[in-house]
């Protein structure tokens, strides 16, 4: 048994040790840990990579997935995100067709139980960390750490900091990265069961099998490269038992024996070493080909450290990104679902107090580095290389060391280093254990660290089920994120709190003048309400500030259009068409503003552009109907009625404006038929009622129009032109029966 473990004696009985019962209790831990997020609503980013998403839906080809972005955005479009993750998509899509629709449960719940299943799977992957590669003589390895492995996947398992990528959907890209990430280190290890003739541990078809795992964790997320090099670093250091304290001091002391070091005559090593490279070569080939036209195109916003003129404050603000991302996971008390816009001001001077946080992280870093490599103790040096080695590498892609990155801080991307910081802290309570005869003491620490992070995991967990409660929960944390006021406004205004709406969306302004989102989103509201001059104001103000914006120059042109100011209104939506080609809104918008200048022939056309592009947009087909109805085209209307209704057979406007053509045409059943089908869905419609009476009116079943006039006068008795009809209707009733008398 490891000397680590022993020195664990008095946290974990020997009861529960074994293998298979300590899996069951980190993985019944995991799940309860983020249970409540079930039945959460989808929240923040899942609107755009599912709910958003085409490529989710049957209509959509799966050969597509292999050519669009995990937004569902063609990787060769220049505004793509480059996120190629379409193995991650895939399983979106199977959720979607097994749940039936967007229903999030069947999505957290996957997600919760990949959460479980990889917490049980680092059991092992810590065994391996800290008791080393034994097997027996039949090939199965031996656990030599079962209390360390327990504690480092219990302290895994309850990370508060895993809780974005657990009850956050699209979080699923980093479970699944991490799930392939651990099978591929796995099943690297297993390629050093055997013994060949010479004594060199190898097996090519592990080696093969852990590169092509490590391209699967890549399709799920990009970090998913980095387990080649983790690989790399636990063969050279455990397997080929690389001394680096013994090399130096051969080095220095010119010892001969130098080049006779094992580790360099070792043919198996290079050999791996060359699969591992030309592996990971080969997947970054093909990724940058996929990829496209470069590198995504990210803004100030996103990371602005990114885009210091100054180098010295680019690597100090980027090594202050750093402290914060250890912080996270030392104490994950302060989590917030976005970093970017404000959250952490940069720093522009030495004087700045944060400047210690660097000087500490660095303190701490090089200390550990030190240790893991010139410790005497062969067994401290593995544990700490390999701490140090699962903390740094998988956050290499986010470091903003080799391309900038979208964001400032992500507690997303920590799930895969929060291992090595999981090996450490196991280690550092080992140590603590051996040196100090309070071991009580420490139990109880180690006890009340799991209970809090549990606790935390439940509250936060329940942050996320909604899109309110996760957006105020970051107000504490992050007061001068702008986005974070964005969010909050976008969701009062989509529950109708427009007063409360305004109110958060000119602070996100203020405290980001050049947020054009938030301005359009005002400016819309603003429009609402009829305060036209402001909205045009603000929606000037973010074409100005983003010329390509096309949804803002189209709700410029609607604001101008109110204004009654034509031409600038045509130029605006010109401009949004210019900047967005398949734009089938603007179309729609442009054609109204075509009809309120009697350029019919000019509306038909926009409509039917708006159509073409969205065939399902019900507003430009109405319009196209009521339009040719309006100017005696009954035949016309007919026929694009038809058109309109084969394309979306369920939607009852479209069988209502048909109705209305058909019983001026004296088609008097099928009219009824559809005007019966039109109320059936849509039973409330008083407008409905009031035009079938009209039609039962002229067909002569006057006491069916009888009672549709006054069920229509019941849902909306202000309904001038129906309560005319129905006073000419009675009347004439009066009359007949005077007649009959």
């Amino acid at each position: 048994m490891a000397v680590l473990d022993t020195d664990l004696d008095h946290i974990f009985p020997s009861s529960v040790l074994p293998p298979l019962w300590a899996k069951l209790v980190v993985g019944l831990v995991a799940i309860v840990c983020f249970a409540r997020s079930y039945d959460g609503d989808f929240v923040f980013d899942d609107s755009e990579a599912i709910v958003n998403n085409k490529d989710l839906q049957a209509e959509t080809p799966l050969g597509d997935l292999w050519h669009h972005d995990f937004w569902g955005s063609r990787l060769s479009s220049n505004t793509s995100h480059k996120s190629y993750r379409p193995l991650t998509v895939l399983t979106f899509r199977i959720n979607y067709y097994l749940s039936g629709g967007f229903h999030p449960v069947g999505f957290h719940v996957v997600n919760i139980l990949l959460h479980g299943g990889i917490s049980v799977l680092m059991v092992d992957v810590f065994s391996v960390l800290f008791g080393g590669l034994q097997y027996t003589s039949k090939g199965r390895r031996l656990h030599l750490a079962p209390r360390a492995s327990l504690l480092a996947a219990l302290l895994f398992a309850v990370h508060p900091v895993h809780t974005e990528c657990v009850a956050g959907v699209v979080g699923r890209a980093d479970l699944l990265c991490a799930l392939f990430f651990f099978l591929s280190f796995l099943g690297y290890c297993k390629a050093f069961r055997e013994s060949n003739k010479e004594g060199t541990y190898s097996s090519t078809f592990w080696v093969l099998l852990s590169i092509f795992l490590g391209a699967v964790a890549m399709l799920c997320k990009e970090q998913g490269i980095t387990v080649l090099g983790l690989n790399a670093v636990f063969d050279i250091l455990v397997i080929g038992k690389f001394n680096v304290l013994e090399i130096v001091q051969k080095v220095l002391h010119k010892d001969k024996s130098l080049e006779s070091l094992g580790m360099l005559r070792n043919g198996g090593l290079l050999f791996r070493m060359t699969l591992l490279t030309s592996g990971g070569a080969g997947m970054l080939y093909v990724r940058w080909r996929i990829m496209g036209t470069g590198p995504p195109a990210f803004t100030e916003v996103d990371n602005p450290a990114s885009f210091a003129d100054s180098m010295l404050v680019r690597a100090v603000n980027y090594n202050y990104y750093y402290s914060l991302n250890a912080w996270l996971l030392l104490c994950p008390w302060w989590l917030c679902f976005d970093w970017s816009m404000g959250c952490i001001p940069l720093i522009k001077s030495v004087s700045d107090w944060r400047v210690i946080a660097l000087a500490a992280l660095w303190f701490c870093l090089i200390g550990l580095i030190c240790q893991a490599l010139c410790s005497e103790d062969g067994h401290k040096r593995r544990i700490l290389t390999l701490g140090l080695g699962f903390l740094v590498i998988p956050f290499l892609p986010a470091s903003n060391l080799f391309f900038r990155v979208g964001f400032v801080v992500a507690e997303r991307v920590l799930y895969l280093p929060s291992v090595g910081y999981c090996v450490l802290l196991t280690f550092g309570f080992g140590a603590l254990s051996k040196h100090t005869k309070k071991k009580k003491l420490i139990a109880a620490v180690v006890l009340g660290i799991l209970l809090i992070n549990m606790l935390r995991c439940v509250v936060r967990s329940g942050q996320w089920r909604s899109e309110e409660q996760l957006f105020r929960s970051a107000l504490s944390v992050c007061p001068l994120n702008a986005k974070v006021h964005y969010n909050i406004g976008k969701n009062l205004a989509d529950k109708g709190n427009q007063t409360a709406a305004i109110r958060y969306y000119r602070e996100a302004v203020r405290l980001n003048p050049k947020y054009v989102h938030a301005m359009n989103n005002l400016g819309n509201i603003l429009k609402e309400r009829n305060e036209l001059q402001e909205a045009e104001e603000l929606l000037s103000l973010a074409v100005r500030i983003q010329p390509d914006f096309a949804a803002a120059w189209m709700n410029l042109g609607i604001v101008q259009n109110s204004l009654k100011r034509f031409e600038a209104a045509e130029q605006s939506y010109r401009m949004a068409i210019k900047h967005r080609r398949k734009y089938p809104d603007c179309y729609y918008n442009l054609g109204r503003l075509y009809a309120d200048l009697n350029r019919h022939v000019d509306a038909l056309n926009a409509w039917r552009n708006a159509t073409v592009l969205k065939p399902e947009h019900s507003l430009a087909w109405n319009n196209m109907i009521i339009l040719l109805d309006n100017t005696g085209n009954l035949a016309q209307a007919e026929a694009v009625g038809r058109e309109a209704l084969e394309l979306i057979p369920n939607d009852h406007s479209l069988m209502f404006s048909l109705a209305n053509v058909l019983g001026k045409s004296q088609k008097y059943k099928e009219s009824e038929a559809l005007f019966l089908k039109a109320i059936k869905a849509n039973p409330n419609a008083a407008s409905y009622h009031g035009n079938l009476a009209v039609l039962y009116h002229r067909w002569g079943h006057l006491d069916l129009a009888k009672k549709h006039y006054e069920i229509s006068l019941q849902l909306d008795p202000t309904a001038s032109g129906t309560k005319e009809n129905y006073g000419l209707l009675r009347r004439k009733l009066e009359l007949m029966q005077k007649k009959d008398v």
